[in-house]
């Protein structure tokens, strides 16, 4: 009968379950999809809660524990350290429990069918662990820490859409999560974009840096180049200077030495000349003496003959 039932509303699980994996799994929206998709979800989450009967709680439960069970068994499988995965199975099992008191009656011989299969399949994960070391190498700390965690988040929120359909008949949690779970992915993907964006800038500033450098660069050189020239000029400049100055200073002194030649030889010269003139001064000076001794005495042989 059981079997009749869930066959009857296959439909409508189908339904419900297909929304729940596009949700999760789809792509993240655009704003203007993101507004569209928000007005259809609340259209349909609101003609969904009122129109859930008491064989869609059932249904939706089942499925909602599969997927439980299923995550609890992912919890055994994924190779993490054991006192990890031994808190998540006590957690895992404490939700089951207060879970299966609200249930109703076929759900609990599926919970003690995994209690009671719970030990060998840690135990078989156990062995997985032991056996496969090889693959514990290819997964970091890291990424199973996240695994582990986004499991864990996904099973408590079908655990409290499960727990809040069982009381109310709605899972108004279950869409807040998932419209909360959008903006979060919404605002990553913007995060993502700002980061892009960011680093898009930072290579373009790069660039630019690295153009900066470039030019900075040819200028030094050619600043170099151009120091470098003016010395070459300055030494030629200087070696120019130097050759003038000895040429000047040759040419002086030789203007010097013809100059005191010239000098010597005119004062030479003029010693000769005074010279001559001093020898015929005393010249004139015997002649004019021997002239009055001569005067004077022809004056006195003359006076007497008077």
């Amino acid at each position: 009968m059981e079997g009749d039932q869930l066959e009857a509303l296959d439909f409508s699980s189908e339904g419900l379950h297909a929304e729940v994996t596009m949700v999760v799994t789809g792509e993240p929206p655009g704003a203007v999809e993101e507004e569209l998709d928000n007005e259809e979800e609340e259209e349909t989450s609101v003609e969904v809660i009122d129109s859930l009967s008491l064989l869609d709680v059932l249904r939706v439960s089942t499925i909602m524990e599969d997927i439980i069970d299923q995550l609890s068994i992912l919890g055994y499988i994924i190779p993490v350290q054991y006192e990890r995965r031994q808190s998540l199975s006590q957690k895992t099992s404490h939700e089951r429990t207060s879970m299966a008191s609200s249930t109703r009656k076929s759900s609990v011989p599926l919970s003690a069918k995994e209690k009671s299969t719970g030990p060998e399949i840690k135990q078989r994960g156990q062995d997985f662990i032991l056996k496969t070391p090889t693959r514990q190498t290819m997964m970091t700390l890291e990424t199973l820490k996240k695994i582990q965690n986004d499991r864990q988040y996904f099973s408590d929120v079908i655990a409290n859409a499960m727990k809040e359909m069982q009381d109310s008949g709605s899972f108004r949690s279950l869409l807040e999560t998932l419209g909360k779970e959008r903006d979060n992915r919404i605002n990553f993907h913007d995060v993502i974009t700002r980061e892009e964006k960011g680093r898009r800038q930072i290579k373009s500033l790069q660039k630019q840096l690295v153009d900066v450098k470039k030019e900075r660069q040819m200028q030094v050189q050619n600043g170099n180049e151009y120091i470098a020239h003016l010395k070459d000029q300055l030494q030629e400049m200087k070696a120019k200077t130097n050759l003038e100055n000895l040429y000047m200073k040759r040419n002086t002194e030789l203007q010097i030495s013809q100059t005191q030649k010239k000098c010597n030889r005119a004062e030479e010269l003029l010693l000769e000349e005074i010279e001559k003139l001093r020898m015929k001064t005393e010249e004139e000076n015997r002649v004019h003496m021997e002239i009055e001794m001569f005067l004077r005495k022809e004056q006195q042989v003359s006076l007497p003959a008077i």
